[in-house]
Order: C-alpha cells, then structure tokens, then sequence
C-alpha cells in the first residue's frame, strides 16, 4: 500500500512538471498581452556601424541573393564579410566597394573559426556585428530595423527568422515550427521582460561584447571538440544572459531562410539540434536558478524556456503517460489530456497571430511526417562525428522574387 502511494505521487510529480511545460507556452502569450514594445525613442538620431559577417561553407555560390539583398539596403553604414569556406570561388566574380570576400587556407571547417576569421580581417571597427547564415535573404529595411533597437541602448538584437521555401510538405512543417517559437520563444519573452532565444542568424550584437563571446572558454574549448561542440548560437545566448544582458526581438527585422526540403534533411539537421539541447540543458537549469536565486526574471523565464523538452518529445510522454495513469488516477490523465489539448490550440492561436502564409495552414496534416524524422533523428544524435552533416542549401531566390511571392 505505502509502495502504492510513493508510486502515486510520482506519477503526480512527473505529471504535474509535463502539463506545466504544456500550459507554459499558453501562460506566455497571454502575459505578452499585458506587455508591449520596449522601443522609447521614435527618432533615429545615429546610424550604428554593422559589420556584417556572412559564413558559407563549400558552397559560396548560394550567398550571392543574400550578397545583393544587402547591398540594396536603404541603410548606409555598414560592410559586408563573406567568409567563404573550404569554397571554390574561382569563378565567384561579385565584387562591391562595401564586399570584401575571404578564403581562408587551410580550410577552418567550423563556424566559429569562420566568425573569428571575419572580424580579423575587418576593415574597419564595427559597432555592431551581424551574423548570417549563407542562405539567408534580408529585405532593404533590415539594418534599419536593427538600427532602431540600437538607437534605444539594445546591445543584442534578433530579428525574425522565415521561411523562403515552402514547397515541399517538410518545408512547411519546419516554417510551422519557426513560426511557432518566434512567437513562443522570441517575441513572447522578450514583451514580458525577458529575453529572445537566438535564432543562430539574422543577429546584431555589440561588437564589443560579441568578440569577448568568441573570447569565452566555451567557444575557445568548442574549436577542438568540432562536432560535438555546442551550438554556437547557444554558447552565444548562454553568454549574454550571464553577462546581464537582454537579448530583444526585432519583429520587422525580417531574414528569409531556407527550410528543409525532405525527411533526410529533417534527421541530418534535428539530430544536431537535438543533441545540442542535452548538452545545453545543465546551462539552462543552471540560469533558471541563478535567476530564481537572485530575483532575476530574465534569467530565470530564460531559463525556463531553453530548459523545455523538445516538442515532440514532451507530446509522446504525456500522451503516454496520459493513457497509464487512467487506470491509476484519472483525474492524473485528465489533467495531462487537458494540457495537450491547450498546446495544441496555444499552437493554431500562435499561427494566426503570426499571420503565417495560406501554405502553412494547406501543410498542417503533414506535421506527423516531420515528427517522424525527428524521432529517427533522436536515433541518430548519439555519434555527431558519424551523424552530424552540413545542410545542403538548395533553395535560391533573389529578395525581389521573395516579396512578389508574399503578395500572392
């Protein structure tokens, strides 16, 4: 009987921690609410210095959208850096007094080392740094948007990852998901007080504080563990939340960026994420009680937030759990099948306040296919060195041909 009882409340316990990290994301927009922009000077009274770092890695070719979409922006102070590794740019031939492009020898075959090896060859000192990725595409305003949130004292800065591509089934489904944590994890927060998780591009930090980042321990450590190292966008997040800093989201700074197009690149890219959310969740338990320690809200809504499970995984274990516990407690179960049901439809509320594309809401039966290749990636995520590989970027579209497709 006792051993019954210890059983029991288990099950509660774990019960309880499941339909909390369900509930949460509902709790959080309803809090955004209540907050607002955090913008307090309207006028633009300096325009900051970007220098504006672009990682490609064997394909330089992919990043010239990109390339073209910033030197069309209506913002005049900034400079671009293509780090093109391990790239053949033999016959690359696009040149402009604001591009300097990089080939580094021997090739560096990490991105941090690429980061690092673009603010060495800076041509100047920058204020800001902007990080992208090589597939990226950016609208004329982009710099400017980052620029209002400069203005304001911000020295860490997201703008809005989107989908480009949405024309496969996997695509959408991985636009539902970004769409999602936009809001969840990014806007959300950052309405409330606390702090945009990094999205890994379309980023400005201070340039000051990004070089004493690519300066931490982890980053220096990372360099040899290559692989297995921790993302970079996670070391960079972890190292502004304990620096005090506050990472804000800039919604109309808007970055176009490919999604996967097949069930292969679902498992090749969620095998590494998912394998850098264990490795990185020590460092998010580790803010949440800095943060609870020390009355410190950011850290600790931070951490809370980067500390809950994968989607897909927290859905299977309630739903598992959900059916167990019928036939031990069923209020237990209901209180688990209640909390999926305000998930799910926390998720649908967050589609529509996205305003996400027609496509997204077609490709929404689809979504079981995505979480199957997530569950083969959790599969795969135990030897990075065999599993892990690079996205092919496949998906090429000037920002001119971007725009005309969202009018439609």
């Amino acid at each position: 009987m006792i051993l019954m009882e210890i059983l029991h409340y288990i099950l509660l316990i774990i019960a309880s921690v499941l339909s909390f990290f369900l509930v949460l994301p509902f709790i959080t927009v309803v809090l955004s609410f209540l907050g607002g922009e955090k913008l307090k000077k309207k006028e633009i009274d300096k325009e900051f210095d970007f220098g504006c770092i672009i990682t490609a890695y064997k394909n330089a070719e992919i990043t010239k959208p990109l390339i073209d979409s910033l030197i069309k922006q209506k913002y005049p102070n900034f400079h671009i850096y293509l780090v093109a590794d391990n790239c053949d740019i033999s016959n690359f031939n696009l040149t402009h007094d604001k591009l300097t492009v990089l080939n580094p020898q021997p090739p560096l075959n990490l991105k941090a080392k690429s980061l690092i090896h673009g603010i060495e060859n800076f041509v100047r000192n920058h204020e800001y740094i902007a990080v992208f990725d090589a597939d990226n595409v950016v609208p004329s305003n982009f710099l400017s948007e980052l620029n209002k949130y400069a203005v304001n004292g911000h020295r860490s800065i997201q703008g809005q990852r989107t989908a480009k591509n949405l024309d496969t089934v996997y695509a959408c489904a991985d636009a539902t998901g970004e769409f999602y944590k936009n809001y969840i994890e990014r806007y959300a927060p950052y309405l409330i007080g606390s702090s945009s998780v990094i999205s890994g591009s379309g980023m400005a930090v201070e340039s000051e504080l990004y070089k004493a980042y690519l300066n931490s321990p982890e980053i220096q450590q990372g360099k040899e563990k290559w692989k297995k190292m921790l993302q970079e966008d996670k070391i960079l997040q972890n190292f502004l939340l304990r620096n005090n800093e506050k990472i804000v989201y800039a919604w109309n700074a808007v970055i176009y960026d490919e999604k996967v197009v097949d069930g292969a690149q679902v498992e090749t890219q969620r095998s590494r994420w998912l394998f850098s959310y264990f490795q990185n969740l020590p460092n998010s338990v580790g803010l949440f009680f800095k943060g609870l320690f020390s009355f410190n809200f950011n850290k600790l809504f931070f951490g809370l937030m980067t500390m809950s499970p994968p989607l897909f995984i927290l859905l299977f274990i309630s739903g598992i759990l959900g059916m167990a516990s019928f036939f031990i407690d069923p209020m237990i179960s209901l209180m688990l099948f209640g909390s999926i049901a305000i998930f799910f439809g926390n998720i649908l509320f967050t589609l529509y306040l996205s305003k996400v594309p027609k496509e997204i809401w077609k490709a929404l039966w689809g979504l079981p296919l995505f979480v199957l290749n997530q569950i083969k990636a959790l599969l795969k995520m135990g030897n990075p060195d065999k599993n892990f590989k690079h996205s092919e970027h496949t998906r090429s579209f000037t920002i001119e041909e971007l725009e005309e497709k969202g009018k439609h």
